[in-house]
């Protein structure tokens, strides 16, 4: 493995940062999250034209750069900093992958184009407050028992004369209020056979009722979804509906929510090392300047060792991020760490900007608010550990030291 980054990727994160150091600063942002759509449509449109931030990994054939997954961390890590408010998570890392594995020629030939070139944003809806069930985060996501596991609640899906029709309602869709398009999971088959498929949903569908919900981190937008026997349609072939690129074997949908769920938790913890990071370059500016007693609160050893600490714990997430954008397996022990160190860094921030760090006036708390939120919907911590840990066999009696050991 070789860490060092290349002169393109080195390119990329220079330019990014300085576009969102002159369009994205802690008024534009604050700004942009109470625009209807959530964030600044303008930006989002140069990031696109520009800098092609939603087709890093898509494929040239589609439109995309066709960089590796890495290249979108690197990124994300950029977007982190600025706490970018953007469709760029619900868009790139979690919409754009389950297309290409699950849809048909047709359908990725229509819809990964518009995605990569910034003109359509998509969402990935499922049901209830499970996001980080179905991608298969903290457990596994074959039962099925987070999408409704077939009875009542959730999504159901059913066929009727034109094509499939689905009704339900999933109160937390990140960009849901606002996507042009809809992954949404549903059961069909019955409670006896029921299963999980996911199906597409246009902007603008008849029956399809949308509105934003308040949320604790705005930087996240957040849309309630109504299916009022809204016409949908099936992600893959009619024939083989679980079908997705010509592989030797069919990967069915579950498969690939967690395969795009391992790809999303390097990706979140690139984002959250890049949070962390500015949060405690931020601290360590404020207290060079901040005098109390005579001399600068940083020159405290008090606050030095706090400092130190923080530091420490960001770049072990950074060494951590950058491992699983090569390896993503890896990708949940890395979001633990990333969104631990996010948390703590964003606490001390508070702390160490003393009274004017918890006024709403202060960027502090933005920091602080993303850090709890990704952990509500990507967490918790220790859930994420737990399944990493269960994976590696450290709790299974029968397993070998050798694997134990991993």
């Amino acid at each position: 493995m070789d860490a060092a980054f290349t002169a393109e990727q080195d390119e990329m994160r220079r330019t990014l940062r300085e576009v969102l150091a002159k369009r994205c600063g802690p008024d534009e942002v604050k700004a942009a999250v109470r625009t209807a759509a959530g964030h600044d449509r303008e930006l989002w449109q140069q990031l696109s034209r520009q800098l092609g931030l939603p087709g890093i990994a898509v494929a040239e054939e589609y439109g995309g750069v066709g960089c590796a997954p890495g290249d979108l961390a690197l990124a994300c890590e950029e977007a982190g900093r600025a706490l970018l408010p953007s469709p760029l998570l619900a868009t790139a890392v979690l919409a754009a992958p389950l297309l290409t594995a699950l849809g048909t020629a047709a359908q990725r030939s229509a819809l990964l184009p518009p995605l990569a070139a910034g003109e359509l944003t998509a969402a990935l809806a499922v049901p209830g407050p499970a996001l980080a069930a179905a991608l298969a985060l903290t457990g596994d996501n074959a039962p099925g028992d987070w999408a409704g596991g077939g009875r009542a609640g959730g999504v159901q899906a059913r066929r009727a004369d034109d094509g499939w029709r689905l009704y339900g309602e999933v109160p937390q869709v990140l960009d849901g209020h606002s996507a042009g398009l809809l992954l949404v999971a549903a059961h069909t088959g019955g409670f006896a056979r029921s299963r999980t498929l996911l199906f597409l949903v246009r902007e603008g569908a008849p029956g399809l009722v949308r509105d934003r919900q308040a949320t604790l981190d705005e930087t996240r937008p957040q849309g309630r979804i109504q299916l009022r026997d809204v016409e949908a349609e099936l992600l893959g072939a009619e024939d083989q509906p679980q079908a997705p690129l010509p592989l030797p074997h069919p990967v069915p949908v579950l498969a690939a929510l967690a395969a795009t769920g391992r790809g999303a938790a390097a990706v979140l913890a690139a984002e959250a090392v890049g949070a962390a990071d500015r949060a405690l370059a931020r601290t360590v500016e404020y207290v060079r300047q901040r005098e109390q007693f005579g001399r600068a609160v940083g020159s405290f050893q008090a606050v030095k060792h706090r400092l130190a600490d923080l530091y420490v714990q960001v770049q072990a997430a950074r060494s951590a991020a950058y491992y699983a954008a090569w390896d993503p397996d890896q990708g949940g022990l890395a979001l633990a760490q990333a969104l631990e160190a996010l948390r703590t860094t964003a606490g001390e921030a508070i702390q160490l900007h003393g009274g004017i760090g918890f006024t709403w006036e202060h960027d502090a708390h933005l920091y602080f608010k993303r850090a709890a939120a990704d952990e509500l919907l990507f967490g918790p911590v220790h859930r994420l550990r737990a399944h990493a840990a269960h994976h590696a066999g450290l709790f299974d009696p029968s397993a070998t030291p050798e694997r134990a050991a991993v």
